[in-house]
């Protein structure tokens, strides 16, 4: 590998699935490097391959072919134990369902990624998972289950068992989907003080709002990256206006008006 400060390290990789006598190519030789303390943001209509390069980055999948670096080392020739080892420490995930246990509180679901960390670096788990709330503005409801939060509380929740494990990178996919406009909001100001506290951030959306709050935007089509800018990203109080606009507006779209309802009825 060619030397480079890179984080992450794409290199020709492609992404190959059978699917009967088909085969869908999602990645088709794509190139990208990441430096540390980024905050990108990757877009795409939906099969341009983008959640498909999220999974190889956070070494969820493996690529078909080309190679993908992480801190140096090359992911691909990892065992899965390694592989393991390596999203535990270096990588949190943040997921747009939440994915919190229903019957679990705050505290418990956010050390779970401690109970995986084999080295076990982390003596006190509740201490850590109660530092890491605390760290998202959550340390008065660490013992709430999740129906008793909001859906940007449980959201910071998600972000604070992805922070749990002091990783380097937060990968984030569609972290914005389920709320409403205010909450994404906040959480995107959440992502911008992690990112400011040296976290590097790289977050599905398709949400062009979001995708403003970044420092940098790929866009992929086909499999391919079609476009890869730097920008200078926009606060909350810049977007917070056109973002309820847009997801009202969304929303409008969606719910059958009261006529419609009668007349349904």
């Amino acid at each position: 590998m060619s030397e480079s400060n890179a984080v992450i390290q794409v290199r020709q990789v492609t992404k190959t699935y059978t699917m009967g006598s088909n085969k869908v190519h999602a990645l088709q030789g794509v190139d990208m490097e990441v430096q540390p303390g980024e905050l990108l943001a990757i877009m795409g209509a939906s099969g341009s391959g983008k959640s498909t390069l999220m999974n190889i980055i956070g070494g969820l999948d493996y690529p078909t072919s080309g190679s993908y670096h992480l801190d140096g080392i090359e992911v691909n020739k990892l065992s899965k134990n390694e592989l393991a080892d390596i999203r535990n420490h270096k990588i949190g995930f943040v997921f747009q369902g939440f994915n919190l246990l229903a019957r679990t509180s705050a505290i418990e679901n956010t050390e779970l990624p401690l109970l995986y960390d084999r080295q076990n670096r982390h003596k006190n788990h509740r201490e850590a998972a109660r530092k890491s709330l605390e760290r998202v503005g959550l340390g008065e409801r660490v013992d709430h289950h999740p129906n008793e939060l909001s859906g940007g509380q449980q959201q910071r929740v998600a972000i604070a068992r992805a922070l749990v494990t002091n990783p380097s990178i937060v990968l984030a996919d569609e972290p914005t989907g389920n709320l409403d406009s205010q909450t994404t909001v906040e959480v995107m100001q959440l992502f911008q003080e992690l990112n400011d506290e040296g976290v590097t951030i790289i977050l599905v959306t398709h949400e062009d709002e979001v995708a403003r709050y970044a420092k940098r935007i790929v866009e992929l089509r086909d499999g391919n990256i079609i476009k890869d800018i730097t920008q200078e990203p926009d606060s909350a109080a810049d977007d917070l206006k056109a973002l309820i606009a847009r997801k009202a507006a969304a929303e409008a779209a969606t719910t059958p008006s009261e006529t419609e309802t009668v007349d349904a009825g």
